[in-house]
C-alpha cells in the first residue's frame, strides 16, 4: 500500500504541479478559510473573506469583537451564513479562553485535534484543516474526493470512514508536513477535474492504469 500511494502522488504531482495550498496571507486567514469552506466552493470563501478584508475585519481581535449578525452578513456569499458566523465565533472563543491563537497552535497535534473538535460546528475534516495549514502540524485531511478516488481504485471499501482512511495515509506515507500538504490538494485537484461524482472522465485521468 505504501507503494501504491506514493506512485498515485508521483503521477499527481508530474500532471499538475505544486498546488502551494492553502490560499491565505496568514494562519488566522486560513483557520477562517477552513470553516467557511464548509459545504461550498473556494470561490464563495474568497468573496467572503474579500468581505471582510476590505472592511478591515480580518483579524483575530477585531473579528471575535464583531456583532455575529454583521459577521454573518459579511460572510454571506460563503453560504450558511448564519450557521458559520456561530462556528467562527464558537472557535474564536475557544482560541481566546486558551490564550490566544500562539498558545492553541503551540499545543502538541493530537492536543490540538482534541481542541479543535470539541468546539461545537468543527468537524474532523475542517478541524485537520486547521491543524495542517494554519498550525503547520502533520496530518493527513481527508475529503469526499479522497473517499471517491481511492475506493474507485479499490484502495479502500465504499463504507470506509473517515479515520480508516486517514488512518490509510498516515501509516503508509512519511509524516511529512509538505508531503500531507501536496498530496491533499493534487487529490482535490484530480477529484474535481476528472474523478467526477457523476459523471467521471477515467480514459483521460492522469490515474488510469493501463
Amino acid at each position: 500500500m505504501p507503494d501504491r500511494l506514493l506512485e498515485i502522488y508521483s503521477t499527481l504531482l508530474e500532471h499538475f504541479g505544486h498546488q502551494n495550498w492553502w490560499p491565505g496571507d496568514t494562519p488566522f486567514e486560513v483557520m477562517v478559510g477552513a470553516v467557511l469552506t464548509q459545504n461550498t466552493n473556494w470561490g464563495n470563501v474568497e468573496r467572503a473573506i474579500a468581505n471582510l478584508r476590505r472592511d478591515n475585519l480580518l483579524s483575530f481581535t477585531t473579528l471575535a469583537a464583531l456583532p455575529s449578525e454583521i459577521l454573518a452578513e459579511k460572510i454571506r456569499p460563503s453560504g450558511y451564513f448564519n450557521l458559520k458566523a456561530a462556528r467562527l465565533k464558537n472557535l474564536l472563543a475557544a482560541i481566546s479562553d486558551f490564550g490566544g491563537l500562539d498558545l492553541f497552535f503551540a499545543q502538541e497535534t493530537a492536543e490540538l485535534r482534541e481542541s479543535l473538535l470539541a468546539i461545537k460546528g468543527i468537524g474532523p475534516e475542517t478541524a485537520d484543516s486547521i491543524i495542517l495549514y494554519a498550525a503547520n502540524k502533520p496530518i493527513f485531511v481527508v475529503d469526499a474526493y479522497t473517499h471517491r478516488i481511492l475506493s474507485r481504485h479499490n484502495l479502500i471499501c465504499e463504507e470506509a470512514d473517515y479515520q480508516e482512511i486517514q488512518e490509510l495515509f498516515m501509516d503508509s506515507l512519511p509524516e511529512d508536513l509538505a508531503l500531507f500538504n501536496e498530496y491533499h490538494a493534487l487529490l482535490v485537484m484530480v477529484g474535481k477535474e476528472y474523478c467526477k461524482k457523476s459523471k467521471p472522465l477515467c480514459a483521460i485521468c492522469p490515474l488510469q492504469e493501463g
